[in-house]
């Protein structure tokens, strides 16, 4: 039906241009908030009135005549219709509409994508200190972050997964020490151990794994680092490096049993180590951007919006935090992604505007607004009817490893994706598990399933419905399956362009309810031949859009269930 869709718009385009010149560009079609008011609707009859001088209902009346008398509405419009002060109602033959299932089966895996556009994008998330496991947060962040790579390589954007953290600084001290610590046989509760609420120290059983594989002089390897641990109790900085090592390929183990993969990492370290940062502030003073107060460096980051000017370098010598920000997102707009969106927590809110203000004083040709902010809130899970909030793996809180192990890969994603990102969310483990239709993930699924059920009974090759004479599909519950169906391009272009992976949630639970109802309402496997091939297309394309749909999230599609 897409095709279709754009070849009445071009029409109501060209009707709206011979009526005004420059009026083409009001030509848009929405969905009208009433059903059965039609399966299209157009506002430009109202938009247009007042600066042409004309009654809107009178004007549309107008556009209506012209609109029926093209060759496009006449084969694919049943009725058009005026509303109210003007509102223009279309209501699609259902020819109009099975037109959609020919488009899915011919199309398959790439219905609903755009072709390449030649341009990058960058998505950086996850990006975890290597201090500890990843928590539920981070898995958001993962699950977030894969889905928005995911929609919008359907809009034709090449992408690209980042992992950033940080090797080197005051938490990778504290992972050595208590490392160290574990090692010399302390733990937690000891006297030796550091105590307190702002103790310098990681309390979870892993350090302790980490500090026995040490002394085994272990090898070590993650996606991007090596290390055989010496067994020298007294080499800090090789325990140091062991550390980051052995938990970079934990978090590796836990993403890749998420299904998440990055096509690189890259070190806050080396932005000092190659001389970036200090060259990125050297810019700064030089573009007159800085000014010195009480022993400090500060950016005029209020001439770009902020409600208040920054420190830069403090009086230590030490810089800011956003300062390797800068200089990190000048490196990925010299390695040429003109989009860049970053995945963090709602406590990274207040780096927005400072490392927007940064890019801008140091006028490297970075546009404004760049980078894109996904920002999220942290999870609660309930297990039992009760708060989890300690893992014995952790320490402290509920590892991404163990809501895997309690659920599934499955699960996990397709909840922490059920709502907007900046909304709290509490994962229900009882519900996650459950085989019933208030699981959303499981809900969906069964759709899927119960399609492959039916096409396994049936016994046919899929590929001949493309064929298939589809005019016996003329029930309600046929269209509304149809007008969903046709509605999944435009729903992953308008989700990929707000960052928004949960609407494709809401669009396949709904489109599974509609499945489950047409099932309800249809037998599919009937004697006759034309009324079963048609009714088998349907359901096929809908498995089909149930599969892409799924696939964008990183959930899978099962057959059987």
């Amino acid at each position: 039906m897409l095709s279709v869709k754009i070849e009445l718009l071009e029409v109501l385009r060209q009707t709206l241009e011979n009526l005004s010149p420059g009026a083409g560009s009001k030509a848009v079609f929405e969905s009208p908030k009433v059903a059965a008011h039609g399966d299209l609707a157009t506002t430009a009859a109202m938009q247009l009135a007042k600066p042409l001088k004309l009654n809107p209902r009178q004007l549309a009346e107008t556009l209506r005549t012209a609109l029926l008398a093209t060759a496009p509405f006449a084969r694919w419009v049943d009725a058009v219709d005026i509303a109210g002060p003007g509102f223009i109602n279309i209501k699609l033959k259902p020819e109009a509409k099975q037109q959609t299932v020919r488009a899915v089966l011919s199309q398959g895996q790439q219905f609903g994508s755009q072709p390449a556009m030649g341009k990058r994008m960058l998505v950086e998330f996850v990006s975890a200190n290597p201090t500890g496991p990843l928590h539920v947060g981070h898995g958001r962040q993962a699950a977030l972050g894969d889905a928005i790579c995911n929609l919008n390589q359907t809009q034709g954007w090449e992408v690209y997964r980042e992992f950033y953290y940080n090797d080197a600084g005051v938490q990778i001290g504290t992972l050595a020490s208590s490392t160290q610590l574990r090692a010399r046989g302390f733990k937690p509760g000891d006297p030796e151990w550091p105590s307190g609420e702002n103790a310098a120290a990681y309390n979870g059983d892993y350090i302790a794994d980490i500090a026995f594989d040490y002394l085994a002089k272990k090898t070590v390897q993650s996606d991007d680092r090596e290390f055989t641990a010496s067994g020298d109790i007294e080499a800090l900085d090789d325990m140091r490096l062991f550390a980051v090592a052995y938990l970079r390929r934990e978090q590796d183990l836990d993403l890749k049993a998420f299904g998440v993969q990055f096509d690189n990492y890259y070190l806050e370290s080396s932005l000092y180590l190659s001389g970036r940062v200090d060259a990125v502030v050297k810019r700064l003073m030089q573009a007159g951007r800085t000014f010195e107060h009480d022993g400090a460096l500060w950016l005029k980051t209020t001439e770009y919006g902020d409600d208040k000017d920054r420190v830069m370098r403090k009086g230590d010598g030490s810089y800011t935090y956003f300062v390797p920000d800068v200089a990190y997102h000048i490196t990925k707009w010299e390695r040429g992604f003109e989009k860049v969106v970053n995945i963090q927590g709602t406590d990274h809110h207040g780096t927005i505007a400072r490392v927007r203000a940064g890019l801008q004083a140091a006028n490297v040709g970075i546009p404004e607004g760049y980078p894109d902010y996904v920002l999220h809130t942290m999870v609660r899970v309930v297990k039992g009817g009760e708060e989890v909030k300690i893992s014995k793996r952790a320490g402290s809180y509920v590892t991404l490893r163990d809501l895997i192990e309690w659920t599934s890969k499955d699960a996990v994603r397709f909840f922490l994706l059920s709502r907007k990102p900046d909304t709290e969310y509490t994962f229900d483990v009882d519900l996650a598990v459950a085989k019933n239709n208030d699981n959303p993930v499981y809900y969906v699924q069964y759709a899927h399933a119960r399609i492959c059920s039916v096409l396994t009974a049936w016994g046919g090759d899929v590929a001949s419905l493309q064929q298939a004479d589809l005019s016996p599909l003329q029930s309600p519950q046929a269209l509304l399956l149809l007008l969903l169906l046709a509605k999944y391009p435009e729903m992953l272009t308008a989700a990929a362009l707000d960052f928004a992976p949960h609407d494709v949630t809401f669009y396949l639970r709904e489109l599974a309810a509609c499945y489950h109802s047409y099932y309800d309402a249809e037998r599919i496997l009937v004697d006759d031949e034309a009324v079963k091939c048609a009714r088998l297309a349907l359901v096929a394309a809908t498995a089909q859009v149930l599969h892409n749909g799924l696939a964008v999230l990183g959930v899978s599609a099962p057959q059987k269930m």
